[in-house]
């Protein structure tokens, strides 16, 4: 008992210093627009997309940044990119008209792939299983959650066949991008509002199974805003942005597919609109509250700092991971 005791002590301890050694570095606070999308390719590229038509392209790692306002598009707000080298990638607009553009030529020009003036029509976030199959998901219409699909590295996008049914009252936050995940063929979204659930599909064969989260509900400002995974691990984050410090209900895991979800021991410093799995079992996630990290799949989580961010993502291929937020703001996260 004593020496298993002092190995859990050890532990302890390890944990307890790995992440007293993290911290995230503000590198820039550039044009006045609100960063919701960042996609890092790797150690070196990385792209982030904004509000009032804003992208920014960085090929050093996120020292220097090279912005741009998209011509012709200087009113939209884009609140998600997913990009695939320095030359390729792909921004979703929010808002009316719905919008999802495209550029080969590092931004040099893009191009209209879908647009509809519909203002039913809301995107929230959308993510790619490969560099040809994406789909993107917006708030629902007609009690369906809208859910556009491409086969084609983002040439065309058509209705999904089977997308999931809202409950009244339910919906997606286009917060950070990562409501959607979509990984190892399949699909995960984190919903809010008046419910928050989590939706798991299959992208082939298109059917979905349906959970209850623990997180606050019942107002258009709660609910589930970001999910990530490992293996076999399933970390959900959210709670109330309008009472950004409520620590009680902003985190969740679940050890089982999301079969069932647990409180963590000591959960995040208040609300977070994205989660992101960084390797080694530890998580990394942001808000307006300040960024949190947990080592341990989200059973407990350490404030690492204060400053507002939207969105944490990790490169693709390579180590590194970049936040972004309002007014331009964009940090690097230090192991």
């Amino acid at each position: 008992m004593k020496i298993k005791n002092f190995g859990s002590l050890l532990v302890t301890l390890l944990i307890t210093n790995i992440l007293a050694a993290q911290s995230v570095i503000q590198v820039a606070q550039n044009p006045e627009t609100s960063i919701r999308g960042l996609s890092v390719v790797n150690d070196d590229v990385a792209w982030v997309s904004g509000s009032k038509g804003y992208i920014g392209i960085t090929n050093d790692g996120g020292k220097m940044w090279r912005w741009q306002q998209v011509k012709g598009f200087e009113n939209s707000d884009f609140r998600d990119i997913e990009a695939f080298s320095n030359k390729e990638a792909i921004i979703m607009s929010s808002g009316t008209p719905a919008l999802i553009l495209k550029t080969t030529d590092g931004g040099a020009s893009w191009q209209v792939k879908y647009k509809n003036t519909d203002t039913a029509y809301f995107l929230d976030a959308m993510d790619f299983a490969d560099p040809k199959h994406g789909l993107v998901l917006g708030d629902p219409i007609n009690n369906k959650f809208v859910l556009l699909e491409t086969t084609d590295a983002g040439e065309i996008w058509r209705p999904f066949g089977n997308p999931p049914v809202a409950l009244p009252g339910e919906a997606a936050f286009a917060a950070s991008g990562t409501c959607l995940r979509v990984i190892d063929d399949n699909i995960f979204i984190a919903t809010g509002g008046f419910s928050a659930r989590t939706l798991t599909g299959d992208i082939k064969y298109k059917k979905w199974t349906v959970a209850p989260l623990p997180l606050l509900k019942g107002k258009s400002s709660q609910g589930a805003f970001s999910i990530a995974k490992s293996s076999g691990k399933i970390i959900v984050v959210g709670g109330d942005y309008q009472k950004d410090t409520r620590q009680d209900s902003s985190a969740c895991y679940s050890f089982d597919r999301g079969l069932s979800w647990r409180f963590p021991d000591k959960s995040t410093a208040g609300f977070q609109s994205c989660v992101e799995y960084i390797g080694y079992h530890t998580f990394i996630s942001t808000g307006t509250s300040g960024s949190n990290i947990s080592a341990d799949d989200g059973k407990t989580w350490e404030k690492i700092d204060g400053t507002s961010y939207n969105v944490c993502r990790k490169a693709k291929h390579g180590k590194l991971v970049l936040l972004a937020g309002n007014g331009g703001k964009i940090g690097v996260f230090k192991m």
